[in-house]
């Protein structure tokens, strides 16, 4: 199962619009997508109150893991998002 870990840039963190923007590519890949912190419990990615839940903020670091056909995929594009700031999502 791929993994990553990636820092979040988005000042707010995984509240609110990234959060939203987040989970909405989570939901589009056809895969088995988990978020959590560096070294801690992982979540289900498409959920929000799972995601908003982590209480992430900006400039820490998250791991991400996917598994399925698009899983190389999901993390490219999650690490877009997580590595863009919030006023350019």
């Amino acid at each position: 199962m791929p993994e990553r870990i990636v820092t979040v840039v988005p000042e707010d963190g995984l509240h609110a619009r990234p959060a939203s923007v987040f989970v909405e590519t989570a939901n589009e890949f056809d895969a088995e997508i988990r978020v959590g912190p560096e070294d801690g419990d992982m979540v289900n990615a498409a959920s929000m109150l799972a995601v908003t839940g982590l209480g992430v903020s900006g400039g820490e670091n998250v791991r991400l893991s996917a598994e399925g056909d698009d899983a190389e995929e999901a993390l490219d594009a999650l690490e877009e998002v997580l590595s863009t700031p919030e006023d350019e999502l």
